[in-house]
């Protein structure tokens, strides 16, 4: 679907009707510490639901249950093949550069800091991290599976932090739209799926234009088992680069809470990295990714390792020349970036597996208590506006 900026501006009035009246009267009937305390035993597709589940969890967990009708599992397939072939470089986009972009976004910067997450970077990270491998498993939607339980527990999570943000009177609903609406779902929906390939192509991986599609179309499903609305959000890579420009010109800017996000996000990547040498790189490679533009708004600090870092590309060539041209490279790369991918996620949950749950308060301070070819590689579609 082709977006305009009216189209766009409508989007901003809808939410998520089932997931908000779900929350709604979960917290109008004082269920929420009940729902959270047994959700936790709920973690796997297929299972049982835990006995004493308020009935409304019981109607929204059964009608959110399957994907989109629509799924086609040979593209699936495909993505997560990508996934495989790609997943360290994947995880690194996620992490230096779909994350910043969360930030540059002021009202969206402002959301975020108003979850209890602000203080625990590590574990939003972590949850990222951890939705995404369960995502690209070859079992995400049968029987046995975390991802379908982790995306119906993060549906329920958006709309708890719209109900408290109108609740409250936390939001400008007038200036804003709703918090967390069909224009912000989609536009995170862009941040991780068409600028996450931009950050790959930045870096020299080699993508076939076969595997950014199926890449893109898993992130679609997503989409809407979130709670975007059949049909809003963009089908193409095209179409989807239309709407990244449009939404990211609308409301990029610097903010106070967009830099502190950053701030932490870069504390957390150096408490990571072994030693203090390398401490710089983490700044220098989140400003290579996001531009200079918008680094300086998030208030990423320059070093002697901003150029160095500008050689990653060719460095990153040579690897994947290997893996081009041999099979055997080609699988010991795919194994080295298993592992990394294995040893990041766990290094963030600390071998635990991430709960998602139902604030019932958020922030004082914001007055609340592939097998394909890799011959033919995708470029990304041009700029909607000159530069």
């Amino acid at each position: 679907m082709h977006h305009t900026p009216e189209s766009m501006s409508a989007l901003r009035l809808v939410g998520d009707e089932l997931a908000d009246t779900t929350v709604e009267t979960l917290f109008e009937r004082g269920e929420v510490g009940r729902f959270n305390t047994l959700m936790r035993f709920f973690s796997t597709a297929g299972q049982e639901l835990p006995e004493g589940l308020p009935e409304v969890a019981h109607e929204y967990l059964r009608a959110t249950a399957a994907p989109p009708a629509w799924v086609d599992w040979d593209e699936m397939e495909r993505a997560r093949l990508f996934f495989i072939d790609n997943n360290v470089h994947i995880s690194t986009a996620l992490a230096f550069s779909a994350m910043p972009a969360c930030y540059v976004i002021p009202h969206v910067a402002r959301l975020l800091s108003a979850t209890h997450g602000l203080e625990y970077p590590s574990r939003r990270m972590a949850e990222t991290g951890q939705f995404t491998v369960y995502l690209m498993r070859p079992d995400a939607f049968e029987a046995g599976s975390r991802f379908v339980p982790a995306v119906q527990k993060v549906r329920l999570l958006h709309a708890s932090i719209r109900y408290h943000m109108r609740r409250e009177g936390l939001w400008d609903e007038e200036a804003l739209g709703t918090p967390i609406c069909q224009e912000d779902m989609i536009g995170g929906l862009m941040i991780f799926s068409i600028q996450v390939l931009d950050a790959l192509h930045r870096l020299g991986v080699h993508m076939s234009a076969e595997g950014a599609a199926a890449y893109f179309y898993a992130w679609r499903v997503v989409g809407e088992m979130l709670g975007i609305t059949p049909g809003q959000a963009p089908a193409t890579l095209e179409e989807a680069r239309l709407f990244s420009d449009l939404y990211m010109t609308r409301y990029m800017g610097p903010s106070e809470e967009g830099a502190r996000l950053t701030r932490q996000l870069i504390d957390l990547y150096e408490d990571v990295v072994p030693g203090t040498l390398l401490d710089p790189v983490v700044a220098a490679l989140i400003r290579y990714l996001v531009g200079d533009t918008c680094a300086d708004w998030l208030q990423v600090p320059r070093s002697v390792w901003d150029t160095a870092v500008r050689t990653s590309p060719a460095l990153l060539g040579v690897l994947e020349g290997i893996e081009d041209r041999s099979p055997l490279g080609a699988w010991a790369l795919d194994r080295l970036g298993h592992l990394t991918t294995h040893l990041e996620l766990s290094s963030l949950t600390r071998g635990r597996v991430m709960h998602y749950a139902v604030p019932e308060r958020l922030r004082e301070e914001y007055g609340l208590t592939s097998t394909a070819s890799r011959a033919d590689r995708w470029v990304p579609p041009p700029p909607a506006f000159p530069c």
